[in-house]
């Protein structure tokens, strides 16, 4: 299994706290009604941050019926819904390991399409591959249930995302 790289939260545009898994779902949601197909979100937190939280509430807001997991064994999952979901988890990838296994051509094929979107988990190798891509970073805040979301766009950040963030600090 490889070494995962986090970036620092100072490295990211915007913030947003959550106060609960509800509201970390609820902020997934949000995120889903701006959606519209060709986009990669890269989310990046330690283990219990609230990624699969915020990616089982991204697939609510598209409609997706069938339960949400994390694919930490079989590295990827779709879901069907207003869109299609590629859902990735390469936490238990090596550098050794290759990304054509899982399908990713095709998977990056249908996002080219515009008629899915690609949403991974600890995705540091699949950053370099994608040249366009929004970046989430999650991150424990003061009390238990709250979460620090940041947000950045490479290689910029559309303004609808900032509106979903509203001002800087924001909570949710």
């Amino acid at each position: 299994m490889a070494e995962h790289i986090i970036p620092a939260a100072r490295e990211f545009t915007l913030q947003r706290v959550t106060t609960s898994p509800a509201a970390t779902a609820g902020l997934g949601a949000q995120a889903a009604q701006i959606l519209q197909g060709g986009e990669s979100l890269l989310v990046y937190g330690t283990l219990g941050a609230g990624k699969t939280c915020f990616i089982q509430g991204l697939c609510r807001g598209l409609a997706v019926r069938e339960e949400v997991v994390s694919p930490t064994f079989n590295l990827a999952n779709r879901y069907r819904g207003r869109l299609v979901v590629h859902h990735l988890d390469f936490y238990r990838l090596g550098p050794e390991d290759d990304l054509s296994d899982i399908g990713l051509e095709e998977i990056l094929d249908e996002v080219a399409e515009r008629t899915a979107v690609l949403v991974a988990e600890w995705p540091e190798r699949l950053a370099r591959l994608l040249p366009e891509r929004l970046e989430w970073l999650a991150e424990p805040g003061r009390r238990a249930t709250e979460r620090l979301w940041h947000l950045r766009g490479i290689p910029h950040l559309a303004p609808v995302w900032k509106d979903l963030f509203g001002r800087e600090g924001g909570a949710c």
